[in-house]
């Protein structure tokens, strides 16, 4: 009679298994199926697949390990396939009686299988009120009075339950997500052109551009003035928060004034007679930037290359250092490449991982390494792409042709692979005249579908997950 392993035998053993073959070996007896329900075993599993600090949180609520394994590969396995009704339930929410200009997710991104999962989207629109949604039963959740003018901005905490909007006057008010109560409220002298809700590290803010170049920082919730800084006068500026909350890039898009980035240490703590640290970065004629989310510093900057007018793509990276005057902030090249004659000046801009340039030009998506090598083009849509969301695990893209595109990243390559999905259309084109925005959370999509009457509406794609089947998982 061949020896028998002993459970601890057996548990080290198994810890070496993926989870097909752990699903495998309960089969074969009642030892082995009590051995490989082991907890710490689906716990690694699950904290090897999705432990990264991008990745939405695991909360396991109620559940074992894994249960929680198996539904949320199921999970994935549905999102990638998006079979209409089998994977995924769509529906049209309709509320505002104006064109819907922004939305945000104001649920915290996690990924829970328990029955306490709920998806909350934000929207702002020209009929004057913000409004909050609830996706899966596709029914508003609240509605604010009406403003004294149309929103036409939104930033959400999703970590405090807050939302901040600013109407077209330049009013900026903070919101309590759960029941959309006024909390308070701030006046710009002019318009904004830019709103951005920073999580630093320390304390989030809020910082917003008027449209006189203007850069204000606010507390939040209470909105109290922390510093004002003129970066670009008389010319309306675009502001981008870096992942980490460290860096802010101000920009005013086409000028002969180069970019500037701030250290934002420097305008929450503001030194009397000081000016914030700051650095103007070396381009011209700037269209476009984002920041890599995986660095905490590594910007890219789209702008006009001096020599021929060509459109480049220069990535720095960002740090400080001290001196005899306090702290400067440091930039440092470390890569350029041009983009090909041939295609045209991109609209929309993000960054994947630490390598990786999405671009969206008409109705193409082009991915390039940060050194130039183009790695995918796209041509899945019929009518130009007007919304792109990047996470680490999809693209989604929506289009005036009525419909989402939806990407999903392959990440065993030295470089990212992009897998072209499907699409998840919208309404009729009689009705319709196509997305204008799309959002993303672990679990659901939402799409802005503007309507041929000037009103909008929202769609939602909510991904099912009936049980942690075996058969979705890798």
């Amino acid at each position: 009679m061949e020896p028998q392993l002993g459970l601890h035998e057996l548990l080290h053993v198994f810890s070496f298994l993926e989870a097909r073959d752990l699903l495998r070996a309960a089969q074969v007896d009642k030892v082995w199926n009590e051995v490989s329900r082991t907890k710490e075993l689906w716990r690694q599993l699950c904290l090897r697949r999705w432990s990264s600090y991008k990745a939405p949180q695991m909360t396991l609520g109620t559940q074992t390990w894994k249960e929680y394994y198996l539904c949320r590969s199921e999970l994935e396995f549905r999102m990638e396939s998006g079979r209409p009704e089998k994977d995924f339930i769509c529906k049209a929410i309709a509320g505002h009686d104006g064109g819907i200009d922004e939305l945000a997710y104001i649920s915290t991104n996690e990924c829970r299988f328990d029955g306490q999962e709920k998806s909350v989207v934000c929207t702002v629109s020209s009929d004057s009120t913000v409004r909050a949604w609830d996706v899966q039963e596709g029914t508003e959740v609240w509605s604010s009075p009406l403003q004294p003018a149309a929103l036409v901005n939104l930033a959400a905490y999703p970590q405090l339950q807050l939302v901040v909007t600013v109407d077209k006057r330049g009013l900026i008010k903070t919101w309590k997500a759960e029941n959309g109560r006024e909390w308070a409220s701030f006046s710009l002298p002019t318009s904004s052109s830019a709103l951005q809700a920073c999580d630093h590290p320390e304390t989030p803010f809020l910082l917003v551009a008027s449209a006189e170049g203007v850069m204000y920082a606010l507390t939040v919730p209470q909105l109290q003035l922390l510093s004002w800084t003129s970066v670009f006068p008389s010319s309306p500026t675009s502001l981008l928060c870096s992942p980490d909350g460290q860096w802010v890039f101000a920009s005013t898009q086409d000028s002969d004034l180069g970019p500037k980035v701030f250290y934002t240490q420097s305008l929450l703590c503001v030194v009397e007679d000081e000016p914030p640290v700051s650095t103007t970065l070396p381009v011209l004629l700037t269209s476009r930037a984002c920041w890599a989310p995986d660095e905490t510093a590594r910007l890219m900057v789209m702008h006009r290359n001096s020599d021929n007018m060509r459109l480049a793509i220069t990535t720095y990276e960002l740090g400080t250092k001290q001196s005899r005057k306090g702290v400067d902030a440091v930039v440092q090249q470390i890569a350029s490449f041009l983009l090909p004659d041939t295609m045209m000046p991109p609209h929309l801009m993000k960054g994947h991982g630490s390598q990786v340039v999405l671009l969206v030009s008409g109705l193409e998506l082009v991915l390039f390494t940060i050194q130039g090598l183009q790695l995918a083009a796209f041509q899945d849509h019929q009518k130009p792409i007007t919304s792109m969301w990047v996470d680490q695990s999809r693209v989604l893209t929506a289009s005036f042709d009525l419909s989402l595109r939806v990407y999903m990243w392959n990440k065993e390559n030295k470089f990212p692979v992009l897998k072209s999905c499907y699409h998840l259309l919208g309404g009729s084109h009689r009705w319709a005249s196509g997305f204008t925005h799309v959002e993303s959370d672990s679990v659901s999509i939402v799409g802005v579908e503007a309507r041929s009457v000037g009103t909008s509406i929202l769609r939602s794609y909510c991904f099912n997950v009936q049980h942690g089947s075996d058969d979705c998982v890798d």
